[in-house]
């Protein structure tokens, strides 16, 4: 399972999309859907927010995934109390799990200017995040088949 995850990111970053896009693309796939819109805005969070090195896009990327399951879409949905302790327990689980061993969550402590960081680390991170959202969302009592 891990090996074929690990296959369809090499193959998304083979066609030059970043952690957060794949993020996303591998969370619209578990819903059978597909949003080009939502891919190419989500090319603005890549490499650090725009190519910056700040906030690692697959923080980000998992934060808007988060979103959206759980965001509010329309003017007259509601809002659900849920999405800010989701996204406050990644961010938390993401700064130990990651932040703590790679000398931070900025996209440029992550890489700390070695290119062979960039080919490991981030699509085990990109893994990692995509497992905890899941588990966030059903813990939280999301369908991941379809958003509710």
């Amino acid at each position: 399972m891990m090996d074929d995850v690990w296959e369809e990111l090499m193959k998304l970053r083979q066609q030059g999309f970043y952690c957060s896009q794949m993020i996303l693309l591998q969370g619209l796939e578990m819903t059978g859907k597909t949003n080009p819109d939502l891919i190419r805005a989500m090319h603005g969070l890549a490499g650090g927010l725009g190519s910056s090195g700040e906030l690692c896009g697959a923080l980000t990327g998992g934060a808007s995934l988060l979103g959206l399951y759980a965001g509010k879409g329309e003017p007259g949905q509601p809002e659900d109390p849920r999405l800010d302790f989701m996204v406050q327990d990644l961010v938390n689980w993401f700064k130990t799990e990651y932040g703590e061993p790679f000398g931070g969550i900025r996209c440029a402590e992550i890489l700390a200017g070695d290119s062979r960081n960039q080919t490991v680390r981030c699509p085990l991170m990109v893994i990692g995040v995509l497992q905890k959202v899941k588990d966030l969302l059903v813990e939280n009592g999301y369908d991941l088949s379809g958003m509710e």
